[in-house]
């Protein structure tokens, strides 16, 4: 069921993703996300319409979008919106609550299980995540995402401006960050910093 992604992002929060393969079981509970409404919103990677990259972002509901950044890093994203209009919320950090071995053998052993998962990189990665799984279905083996019984209500979270976004889409004006206050799982907060200016040759 297609869901606006500010009301989705919310409703993601204390669910648990879970991931099973042969190697092990690894389930992380949520605790921050953001919200991405497609064409739009300057932050999305629909903004500027469908691409091959971004297909999975455009439906259907309740599956994966999984993409490659800085060429080194998977992100995971939930899909919410309508079938064929983009929509979705990035999964950005979450606490590790089974499969702690295996989550820790993939990240290469942090010096704390707090940073297993903290962070949308790291998350994903936890969780084995990668194109792989792009378009995947979230409710079907290997695979499965389980809301909370009873969602969080407006008062016991919290939102502010997206993390890492340059321009309109990082600023106060889009607070689509929503994360659980007191959480040690959750990311801290840094402004996108400008990018410097190319230098021409003549």
């Amino acid at each position: 069921m297609a869901v606006n992604p500010l009301k989705a992002a919310p409703l993601l929060l204390g669910a648990f993703l879970t991931h099973r393969i042969d190697e092990g079981s690894v389930t992380v509970r949520i605790t921050e996300v953001e919200a991405y409404r497609g064409t739009e919103d300057p932050g999305s990677h629909a903004f500027r319409g469908r691409t091959a990259r971004n297909a999975s972002l455009h439906g259907p509901a309740g599956t994966l979008y999984v993409y490659f950044t800085y060429g080194m890093h998977y992100c995971a994203n939930v899909v919410c919106g309508d079938d064929g209009r983009a929509g979705g919320v990035l999964l950005r950090a979450g606490e590790v609550v089974d499969g702690i071995e295996t989550a820790r053998a993939r990240r290469g052993g942090p010096r704390s299980d707090l940073d297993l998962a903290r962070g949308p990189a790291r998350l994903a990665q936890a969780l084995g995540l990668d194109r792989r799984f792009d378009g995947a279905d979230l409710f079907a083996a290997p695979l499965n995402l389980e809301l909370p019984e009873a969602p969080v209500m407006a008062g016991d979270y919290v939102t502010g401006p997206r993390v890492g976004l340059s321009g309109p889409g990082g600023s106060a004006e889009y607070p689509w960050r929503f994360w659980l206050p007191g959480e040690p799982t959750v990311s801290k907060y840094r402004p996108a910093k400008p990018r410097a200016a190319r230098k021409v040759m003549g």
